[in-house]
């Protein structure tokens, strides 16, 4: 799935998360797929990000990313949207957090051009503290 019919589809998808991470709801888990309509489960937390991964096209390789924190370079495979325009999406690097699951916020961002995404996989949502 890759070219110019990728960029569509995968903008509506993004913005999608964009809205919802704006608004920041949670409500109860039954559509599993990356642009069901809510943040989180039914445990009353409240979620402020879909993480997700990324996939090259048209190899289907997993997108890795460096990052900088707390003076500790690195890499990661998770990421945060954070806008969308055209056929491109600024997304923030991702750190794990303590533990296993969790993420932490980096100041490191990329923009991507979506005809360039072969997948995307949508981890479980959580909150990310200063977002």
């Amino acid at each position: 799935m890759c070219g110019n019919s990728n960029c569509e589809d995968l903008k509506d998808v993004f913005c999608t998360i964009v809205r919802l991470q704006k608004q920041g709801q949670c409500l109860d888990e039954g559509i599993t797929s990356c642009d069901r309509p809510f943040l989180g489960t039914s445990n009353n937390s409240l979620y402020n990000t879909r993480p997700i991964t990324l996939y090259t096209c048209p190899s289907n390789t997993l997108w890795t990313m460096p990052y900088t924190l707390n003076g500790t370079e690195s890499t990661s495979t998770v990421f945060r949207v954070e806008a969308v325009e055209d056929c491109c999406a600024t997304l923030r690097v991702l750190a794990p957090g303590d533990t296993e699951g969790t993420f932490v916020s980096t100041d490191s961002f990329f923009t991507i051009n979506l005809n360039c995404v072969g997948a995307v996989r949508c981890l479980s949502d959580t909150y990310i503290a200063c977002i």
